[in-house]
């Protein structure tokens, strides 16, 4: 048992109850995970059961079909899951970035229309920024929409897309005035179903995160309406991003957070019952002050991100703080997974073993969502 943490401000007892209930369903989910990381993605009905639940779309207000909450639900869904070590599963990103988008940037038509299919999981949603030459440059992007009559026509690719096998709607980072630089950049909504001229490229395979489906996708002469460029205004997609941006950072910090206690609490299990040399390794002084560190970086960690939610629900996270936030939780995170791992030998690097692919899905923690490096940069800025 671990040492216990301060109490979050933010957390109320109807954000426990969300917490609890959603714990609940992520870990009914472990004897499908196997299945999951096989195919490369999550079943289409786990989706559908997250939004019969009230886990998809918590923080939209219920005139969009959402449950009404605020961040702190969708913070209390993503510290579940993680703890539930269901890393696979693209919630954090359909309801705590696409969604969040759509209701605070759209157009009243573009709310009406996609939200309440979101928060059934009728919908799923990806954001489709990265580009196989750009990576954290977002103002490089080379993806373009060109006008013709009332429509846009749409040409480029996207890569290192979560969700984007299953993408019902794709909100897509493009240049609409490619001689403008940043302010040449909108996001456009993109319905992906039976549309002509797109398509899903590989399932990747990647290191970790082995169920979540991350794709390429391509755009070869698509057409959608001019309607459907968020906000309904070109030139806005950068400015938008970039106001958005720190929410995602937040999610990326509060599933490394949820990932440290559980391998916190995976790690103390198992070296309280391995025995070497004739006594559990708990009794080893090593193990024991490792597991001490691990427990203080937690404790920092989780008292960081509470702060941080709490901030993120008033609208006083700003952009800096959640460039370190992110920063130093995920750095943090994959050094807890080191050290954890350490302590199961090597039981620690066989697949069967949580702990194993936790390792594995933690390093991506430091690259997507603006690497690190971007991430100081970013803060330096302001210092």
């Amino acid at each position: 048992m671990s040492i216990r943490t301060f109490s979050a401000k933010w957390m109320t007892e109807e954000h426990e109850m969300v917490y609890d209930s959603a714990l609940k369903m992520f870990q009914s989910w472990e004897d499908r995970d196997e299945g999951w990381r096989e195919a490369g993605m999550i079943d289409r009905d786990a989706w559908e059961e997250a939004g019969e639940m009230g886990f998809l779309c918590a923080s939209i207000p219920e005139a969009y079909g959402g449950g009404g909450g605020d961040f702190g639900h969708e913070a209390a869904i993503i510290l579940a899951q993680s703890q539930a070590n269901q890393a696979g599963y693209g919630g954090m990103v359909h309801s705590g970035i696409v969604a969040p988008y759509i209701y605070k940037l759209g157009t009243e038509d573009q709310k009406k229309s996609l939200l309440p299919k979101m928060a059934t999981g009728e919908y799923i949603g990806a954001i489709a920024m990265t580009e196989p030459g750009t990576g954290s440059d977002l103002q490089a992007i080379k993806t373009y929409a060109t006008k013709d009559g009332d429509d846009y026509i749409i040409n480029g690719s996207k890569t290192f897309i979560t969700n984007g096998q299953h993408a019902n709607v794709v909100l897509l980072a493009c240049k609409t005035d490619r001689d403008k630089g940043a302010q040449g950049v909108s996001l456009i909504l993109v319905e992906t179903d039976g549309l002509e001229g797109f398509t899903r490229g590989r399932n990747l395979k990647k290191t970790g995160l082995a169920g979540q489906d991350t794709s390429e996708l391509f755009f070869d002469n698509v057409r959608v309406p001019q309607k459907n460029v968020l906000g309904g205004m070109e030139g806005l997609g950068f400015m938008h991003m970039m106001q958005e941006l720190p929410q995602e950072r937040l999610i990326i910090a509060l599933s490394g957070c949820g990932a440290m206690k559980l391998a916190l609490e995976l790690t103390l299990d198992y070296v309280k019952q391995r025995e070497a040399f004739g006594k559990p390794i708990w009794k080893f002084q090593n193990t024991r002050f490792k597991l001490a560190e691990v427990q203080a970086d937690y404790l920092a960690v989780k008292t960081l991100c509470d702060s941080a939610v709490e901030a993120q629900i008033e609208g006083k996270l700003d952009a800096a703080q959640a460039s370190l936030i992110k920063y130093w939780v995920t750095e943090k995170q994959c050094k807890t997974m080191d050290e954890c791992l350490q302590l199961f030998g090597g039981y620690g690097y066989m697949s069967e073993y949580p702990i194993a692919r936790m390792y594995a899905d933690a390093r991506v923690q430091k690259i997507y969502g603006g690497t690190n490096e971007i991430m100081k940069e970013l803060a330096s800025r302001f210092m």
